[in-house]
């Protein structure tokens, strides 16, 4: 029974190292780089156009839960959204879809969201899991106007997480491999008067 248990932990070991090193052997050619990095962009603006539509008074209650699902397709499970105001000190965190409804439920008669400036600020680098990790930042330009007319207005820079993985997706009973591109955390690193 012993000798079971070792042989079996002994396989184990080789397996579990095996597919380690097949993690770390996986290398990215510099034009598929730009592609995954073209995507992770793509990504983040689809985000920038999502928050705005969520965001917008005008947007009826199902295209907004709509958008919502849609929107969590973009993270990985678990992720967070920080959120700053200058009425307050320090950052909050929620999670992704949580930051979503609240958005949805803020209390002014219009809303307007814009991001700029998106770009990396670290390139995607490969983790001992296999997968890539970079950073993207935006500003984003929010304006809140109240019924009696006063605005809020501030400008947050964002930095948010991209993960990339390679996976694989059965089609017509053959395994294709693509990189999959999702967003993690947002962090907010600054917060300043618009």
């Amino acid at each position: 029974m012993n000798r079971l248990i070792k042989t079996f932990s002994i396989l184990t070991f080789l397996l579990v190292a095996a597919l380690y090193a097949q993690a770390q052997s996986v290398n990215i050619t510099p034009e598929r780089k730009r592609a995954i990095d073209s995507l992770a962009l793509e990504k983040v603006r689809d985000l920038s156009k999502y928050i705005s539509i969520i965001g917008d008074k005008a947007t009826s209650m199902t295209e907004s839960q709509r958008v919502i699902e849609r929107t969590m397709e973009l993270f990985m499970e678990g992720a967070q959204m920080g959120v700053s105001s200058l009425n307050r000190k320090g950052v909050r965190y929620y999670p992704v879809q949580k930051y979503l409804e609240r958005l949805r439920a803020l209390n002014y008669q219009r809303v307007n969201i814009e991001w700029y400036n998106i770009q990396y600020i670290s390139d995607l680098v490969q983790q001992p899991d296999g997968r890539f990790v970079g950073v993207i930042t935006i500003y984003q330009r929010f304006e809140g106007v109240m019924e009696d007319g006063m605005r809020y207005v501030d400008v947050t820079k964002k930095d948010i997480t991209v993960y990339v993985e390679r996976k694989q997706q059965q089609i017509g009973g053959r395994l294709i491999g693509f990189w999959d591109v999702l967003l993690g955390d947002i962090k907010v690193t600054e917060t300043k008067r618009g």
